[in-house]
């Protein structure tokens, strides 16, 4: 039993490694063979069984279950050929054939058969020359297991042949045939043990069937080879293991093969006796471990219970919010289609709106343009008429002295006399029937009347704009060109979505939208004229008046709340600029109180757009400007003539002198109405630099000194704010008003001179006139030269005139 035990470990172990061995081996063999063959030595016939044993285990190496039956199939042969009777022929065939085996021929039954015989033979002569003669040194033949057990079970036979090699010459053969050392190595290390050597050797010769050589035979070549092996101890001796050998063939060999063999003996079953106690126990652990398996199936249940609970809430939850979503979806689509079919809609109508603007802009301004023409003529042709004829003697005969065609000229000249004289005869008529002729002065009346033609042209160019801008929109639906449709569809986007309406900045969008539409319905605004209608009682601006106020909290940046300023700014002003830069006349005073009036509206109504920092602000001020500089350059004249000819207060020189004059001063008061809209510093210098100083104080110098020039005087000073003087520190006016201070100062010296040598009357009335003169002094701040013309004329009410100012 332990050689069995033994016998199944070393097998399990070394069978690879000892397979690769033996093809070394076995190609060695071979070739020593042929070498005795052919110098008639006997040859050493263990190589052929080698082979045919490392033929099986080759099969080891494939399969354990292989090698086995590879193994149990070659112990069959051999039996086979044992019992076989030896005949020559086959022997001798098989023996001569030992010469020409191949290397790497697997050899069949007969050659093995002979390799034994020859083999035998050889040893029986003593003839058996070793491998390998060197003392020390052995080799492991393979061999196959040979169960003894009975010979009922064969099928259990293992054979297995064990042969050791020198290291020397399996190095050598290992580098000839390329196999690596490393088994050579384990094997090696097997041979230091000299135990397993002595069993690896019973176990070839026990698989040969070699008859037991006796200790007492005399030194041959079998002692020489087995001499390390087996002079200390015998394999009986070693493992207690009766065994003994017969000769080859014998008839006592099956025998003794099963009296030998050693039975494997099944060992006891040593288990526990069952008792009802065990039995309990054992049911009490499988119970228990049930109920905590139970227990874990449980809670993996509940808490999969508890997840399809969860589940079904989320579902429900999601479903129930899906709903909405879809319906955001929905209508957020709908939304964006409405807006592309709006904003397709108006890059077709929008062309169409800024013409039509554009020409209704054209027609107001060639009116502008043809009274300020007009205005511009009559001018000229009065200067001409009233000029000096002394130039006209170096003029061609046919010019006249602005070298135009003297009878196209004059006939046009009359033409425009005659319109002229016709249009002051109706104003003249209509204040005589309003009671208002004694006040009137010449001049002061704006000439703006328009003949019935140009008006009838005017109205039918105006119906047809109107009427071109009522077919814009005629093939179009409602909901894209009218503001409450459009503002309702917005309404509803913010009063149901208002996080995505805030996304897509429609408060800052809307202004844009509505731009188009509102400039179409203020095509015929013009607040120059006394029938126009305030925009904010229009309809665009009561619709948007309380867009996004639905809400009771407004929400912090909100742009609709700006949504009217925005459209004051992008649309009111910019049209106030075109109105202020084509259309305004700054020479009529009406026109010029409407355009104050609705400047200094938008000013105190909507100050977070109207200031000097918007940049539509800034574009009407800088109209404002140019429309009234281009006014001075252009529209004032102020003609000179000598006194002679102004003496004559019913000629035709000193009535256009005094119109001059007095449109003049109705400009400079024109002019001052902007006080609180332009700077301080830019009206000082359009009304006093530019016109009082240049054209007004010219007229006042060819005036006649007396109550007529006091007179003029106290209407330039009414032209002045108040506010510039107020804040004054000191006894002098602004520096602009020097000139006209000193021609106060004139004035009065004028008039005292005149008063000398006449009447007492005179005298008075000339002393009253320099006492108002001093009060306009004062009124204007000019203390200094108020206290100058004082002590002149020795007035000596100074402080009374000057708290009654």
């Amino acid at each position: 039993k332990e050689t069995e035990e033994v016998f199944k470990v070393k097998k399990s172990s070394y069978s690879k490694k000892i397979v690769k061995q033996l093809k070394k081996e076995y190609k060695e063999d071979l070739e020593k063979s042929r070498v005795r063959t052919e110098v008639n030595s006997p040859t050493d016939v263990e190589a052929p069984l080698e082979k045919a044993g490392q033929n099986k285990d080759i099969g080891q190496e494939d399969g354990t279950a292989n090698s086995e039956h590879g193994e149990e199939e070659m112990e069959v042969e051999s039996e086979k050929e044992e019992e076989k009777p030896k005949a020559g022929g086959a022997f001798s065939s098989a023996l001569s054939s030992l010469n020409v085996l191949r290397p790497g021929e697997i050899p069949d039954a007969a050659f093995i058969h002979a390799a034994r015989k020859k083999r035998q033979m050889a040893r029986e002569l003593g003839d058996f020359t070793p491998v390998d003669s060197e003392p020390g040194k052995s080799r492991l033949v393979r061999e196959d297991e040979n169960d003894a057990s009975d010979d009922e079970d064969d099928d259990e036979k293992r054979r297995i042949v064990f042969t050791v090699k020198e290291k020397s010459q399996r190095q050598k053969i290992a580098e000839e045939i390329g196999i690596e050392g490393s088994d050579d190595e384990a094997l090696v290390a097997g041979e230091q043990d000299e135990e397993l050597s002595r069993w690896e050797q019973e176990q070839i010769r026990k698989g040969i069937n070699i008859p037991q050589v006796q200790p007492s035979q005399p030194a041959e070549v079998n002692n020489v080879y087995y001499q390390n092996t087996y002079q200390t101890l015998s394999y009986g001796s070693s493992y207690g293991i009766p065994y003994t050998y017969t000769a080859y063939g014998s008839s006592e060999t099956k025998s003794q093969k099963t009296d030998n063999t050693v039975p494997f003996k099944t060992p006891s079953n040593e288990m526990t006796p069952v008792t009802i106690d065990l039995v309990k126990k054992q049911l009490k652990d499988r119970l228990d471990s049930m109920k905590e398996m139970h227990k874990a199936n449980r809670q993996q249940y509940e808490k999969h219970q508890q997840s399809q609970e969860d589940s079904t809430k989320a579902i429900e939850r999601l479903e129930g919010s899906s709903g909405g979503i879809g319906e955001r979806y929905k209508f957020l689509q709908e939304m964006r289609g409405y807006v592309q079919d709006l904003l397709e809609c108006f890059s077709e109508k929008v062309p169409l709106i800024n013409e039509l603007e554009s020409a209704m802009h054209q027609l107001y301004k060639q009116r502008a343009s043809r009274l300020v023409q007009r205005r511009q003529d009559d001018i000229k042709d009065e200067s001409s008429e009233f000029s000096s004829h002394s130039n006209k003697a170096l003029m061609a005969p046919n010019l006249d002295s602005f070298g135009r065609d003297r009878v196209i000229y004059q006939e046009q000249v009359k033409r425009r006399t005659a319109e002229r004289e016709a249009r002051r005869a109706r104003r003249r008529q209509a204040r005589e029937q309003t009671g208002k002729m004694a006040d009137h002065l010449e001049g002061l009346s704006s000439d703006d009347e328009e003949t019935s033609t140009d008006i009838t042209n005017f109205n039918l160019e105006r119906d047809r704009i109107l009427k071109e801008s009522s077919k814009v929109f005629e093939d179009v639906l409602e909901s894209f060109y009218s503001i409450d449709c459009i503002k309702s569809q917005f309404e509803a986007w913010r009063s149901k979505y208002f996080a995505s309406y805030k996304d897509a900045y429609i408060g800052l969008c809307l202004p844009k939208l509505f731009n188009p539409l509102i400039r179409l319905q203020l095509l015929t605004w013009t607040p120059l004229e006394g029938k126009c209608r305030d925009f904010e009682t229009m309809l665009w601006f009561e619709s948007l008046l309380f867009y996004g106020c639905e809400e009771q909290e407004q929400v912090k940046d909100d742009a609709d709340i700006s949504l009217l300023p925005t459209i004051v700014e992008r649309v009111v002003l910019p049209k106030l600029t075109v109105i202020s830069e084509n259309i305004w006349d700054p020479f009529s005073t009406t026109q010029t109180s409407r355009m104050v009036a609705i400047v200094q509206k938008l000013i105190d109504g909507y100050p977070s757009v109207v200031n000097a920092e918007n940049k539509n602000t800034q574009m009407l001020l800088k109209a404002l400007l140019l429309r009234m500089r281009r006014t001075l350059d252009d529209d004032v004249f102020m003609p000179l003539y000598p006194k002679n000819i102004l003496e004559n207060k019913n000629s035709g020189p000193y009535l256009f002198f005094q119109r001059q004059f007095w449109s003049s001063v109705k400009l400079l008061g024109n002019f001052l109405q902007w006080y609180g809209i332009l700077s301080n510093k830019t009206l000082q210098e359009l009304s006093i630099d530019g016109l009082l100083n240049r054209y007004i104080l010219m007229a006042f110098q060819n005036s006649e000194y007396g109550e007529d020039s006091i007179k003029k005087a106290q209407s330039v000073i009414g032209c002045f704010p108040k506010q510039w003087f107020t804040n004054l520190t000191g006894d002098k006016t602004i520096s602009q008003l020097e000139n006209f201070c000193r021609y106060l100062v004139h004035l009065a010296d004028k008039i005292y001179r005149n008063s000398i040598g006449c009447s007492d009357v005179d005298k008075r009335n000339a002393r009253e006139h320099i006492k108002q003169i001093i009060k306009l002094l004062a009124s204007i701040r000019a203390l200094d030269h108020a206290i100058t013309v004082a002590n002149d004329h020795n007035v000596k009410e100074f402080k009374i005139l000057i708290e009654g100012k």
